[in-house]
């Protein structure tokens, strides 16, 4: 699986320059590719981000997350999200799962991994307890 320069980039302006809040990542089968599907504007909120994700396909997603911690300091975690619903296609789950690790490698300075088949194993709690 081959990955497309572009989502390198995007990710790079998405951890240093803050231009996005999210990414979205595809795999294009046919080219055999992870390629940028979807990017969230700075504004954009955690809903536009979940709603972003398909109900029933598999993607990697990479979230910008701001919080503020118990001692009340403003810090900031590069969530890796790797979405595969239990409705996608077993072909799909298994490509997605197969070329993770590959796809992560190249995305260098993810904090945080975690793998979800629903919406509420990607909440803004679980994301939360992750990352402080």
């Amino acid at each position: 699986m081959v990955v497309h320069d572009d989502c390198k980039l995007k990710f790079l302006e998405l951890k240093a320059k803050r231009t996005y809040h999210f990414t979205v990542f595809k795999i294009e089968e046919k080219q055999k590719q992870v390629i940028v599907e979807k990017l969230g504007e700075p504004t954009d909120n955690y809903e536009a981000f979940t709603s972003s994700l398909p109900a029933d396909e598999c993607r990697y997603a990479v979230y910008d997350f701001d919080f503020v911690t118990d001692e009340n300091c403003q810090k900031s975690r590069i969530i890796f999200i790797a979405w595969s619903p239990d409705t996608s296609k077993v072909r799909s789950k298994m490509v997605y799962a197969c070329s993770k690790d590959r796809f992560k490698r190249e995305l260098n300075g993810i904090q945080v991994e975690l793998q979800a088949t629903d919406p509420t194993e990607m909440g803004l709690d679980v994301i939360r307890s992750r990352a402080t």
